[in-house]
């Protein structure tokens, strides 16, 4: 048993860790696909890079948003990082 107890505490930082920092990051990687894989034609989304726009056309890795009635962009799917529900875009506007 003392062969052992030098290894304990190593055991332990290590279930820590899992629990702490591995674990909740493969909940949000789990969450995000699941986003990802729901997205559908006519969602209102934010892109990565902060753009608004509404989906017009998917493929399985490819997006395409409009931004404005003569503005069609292509991003790669992953770049999708919100989907904008009806209730915030209300509370924006009701911001304004």
């Amino acid at each position: 048993m003392e062969k052992f107890s030098g290894l304990l505490p190593i055991v332990l930082v290590c279930v820590i860790f899992y629990f702490m920092l591995l674990r909740p990051q493969q909940k949000q990687r789990k969450e995000r696909n699941a986003m990802l894989g729901s997205i559908k034609k006519g969602d209102k989304v934010i892109t990565i890079g902060g753009l608004h726009g509404t989906i017009m056309d998917l493929t399985d890795d490819r997006v395409t948003l409009k931004v404005n009635d003569t503005s069609r962009l292509v991003f790669e799917r992953s770049a999708v990082n919100t989907v904008v529900s009806e209730s915030e875009e209300e509370t924006a506007s009701e911001k304004k």
